[in-house]
C-alpha cells in the first residue's frame, strides 16, 4: 500500500501553525491597544509639562487648605461617578478605578473619547468580569454627552434672563447656534433610542440620573474651590460662575473657551486677572495630578509584571 499520499500534507490544507501568530494577535489587541494608549498618554503629558504647563503654580498659592480639598474632590469627581455605573453594570473591583482615571486623563491629554477606547480594551482583557463590553460602554458614553447637553439647556433657560444682556449681538448669535447644534445632536438618539442603545430602559434612565449628579456636583465643587481661593467673592456668584462655565464649556461654537469664560466671569465679579490667574493654577495642579497618577499606575504595572 502507498503510504506516501496519507503522509504528504493535503494540498489545501491551512498552515495552522502559521495562523496561531495571527490568532495571538487578535486575542491580544485590547492589551496592545491599551498599551498604545498609555505611552500616548506619557507622551502627551510630558510635552504639557515640559511646555509652561506648570507656569500656573508660579502665581500665588492660596493658603486656605479647603481650597484643595475642594479641588481634589473635583478632581476626583468623574471617575469616581463612573465606578459607581459600571460596579452596577458589571460590578467591576475597585482596580477597575486605575483604568477610569486613565480613561479621564486620556480624553484630557489626547483626543475626545480615546478613553472611552482605552476603557472599551480594558474590559475586553477582562472577558471574566463583562463578555461584550461594547454595548455598556456605548450607551454610558452617549448618555454622558445627553445629560451635558440637557444640564447645559437647563443651565441657558435659568440664565438667559441675567446673563444675555452681559453678552455682544455676535456672542448672542453663537449662543443660539451652539443650542441648536445642541439639539440636533441629541435628539437622534432620543428618537432612535430602541436602536441605538442596548442596555435597559431602567438602567439607561439611571444611568443618565448618575451623570447629571455627577454634572451639578462637579459644578458644585469647582465653586466651592474658587470660593476658598478668592473669599471675597461670595459662593452664591461663584455657583453663578459655575453655571456659566458648564454653558461656556458644552457650548460648541463659542472660541478659546477659557479666554470667554474668564472674560465674562472678570466682568461680573470684578477682578478678571486674578481669575485667569486662578484657572491657571487649577490647570497646573490639575497637570501635576495627571502625571502623578499616570507615573502611579506605570510604576504599579512594572512592579506587577516583575513579580510575575
Amino acid at each position: 500500500m502507498n503510504t506516501s499520499a496519507v503522509e504528504a500534507p493535503l494540498a489545501g490544507a491551512p498552515d495552522l501553525a502559521g495562523l496561531e501568530p495571527v490568532e495571538k494577535i487578535k486575542r491580544r489587541w485590547p492589551m496592545l491597544l491599551g498599551g498604545a494608549l498609555t505611552l500616548l498618554m506619557i507622551g502627551a503629558l510630558a510635552h504639557e509639562l515640559f511646555d509652561s504647563g506648570l507656569a500656573g503654580l508660579s502665581r500665588r498659592l492660596p493658603g486656605n487648605p479647603l481650597f484643595y480639598i475642594a479641588l481634589l474632590l473635583y478632581y476626583l469627581g468623574p471617575p469616581t461617578f463612573d465606578y459607581v455605573i459600571f460596579k452596577r453594570l458589571w460590578d467591576i473591583p475597585l482596580a477597575g478605578m486605575a483604568a477610569l482615571h486613565k480613561k479621564r486623563i486620556s480624553n484630557e491629554v489626547l483626543v475626545g473619547y480615546s478613553g472611552e477606547a482605552y476603557f472599551y480594551a480594558w474590559a475586553r482583557q477582562r472577558t471574566q468580569m463583562v463578555a461584550a463590553p461594547f454595548g455598556a460602554v456605548k450607551d454610558v458614553t452617549i448618555l454622558s454627552a445627553i445629560a451635558g447637553n440637557a444640564v447645559t439647556l437647563a443651565m441657558i433657560l435659568l440664565a438667559a434672563p441675567f446673563g444675555m444682556g452681559l453678552l455682544t449681538h455676535v456672542q448672542q448669535n453663537w449662543v443660539w447656534g451652539s443650542i441648536a447644534i445642541i439639539v440636533a445632536t441629541s435628539l437622534p438618539f432620543m428618537i432612535f433610542s430602541r436602536r441605538v442603545f442596548s442596555l435597559p430602559r431602567s438602567s439607561l434612565w439611571w444611568i443618565f440620573a448618575v451623570h447629571c449628579t455627577r454634572i451639578l456636583t462637579g459644578s458644585f465643587l469647582i465653586a466651592v474651590a474658587w470660593h476658598f481661593a478668592l473669599p471675597e467673592v461670595s459662593i452664591g456668584f461663584w455657583l453663578l460662575m459655575a453655571a456659566g462655565r458648564l454653558l461656556v464649556w458644552r457650548l460648541p461654537l463659542v472660541p478659546n473657551k477659557e479666554v470667554a469664560f474668564a472674560t465674562i466671569a472678570g466682568v461680573v465679579i470684578g477682578q478678571g486677572e486674578a481669575l485667569s490667574e486662578l484657572m491657571a493654577l487649577i490647570a497646573a495642579l490639575t497637570l501635576l495630578a495627571h502625571v502623578a497618577l499616570i507615573a502611579g499606575f506605570s510604576a504599579h504595572a512594572l512592579i506587577t509584571r516583575n513579580k510575575q
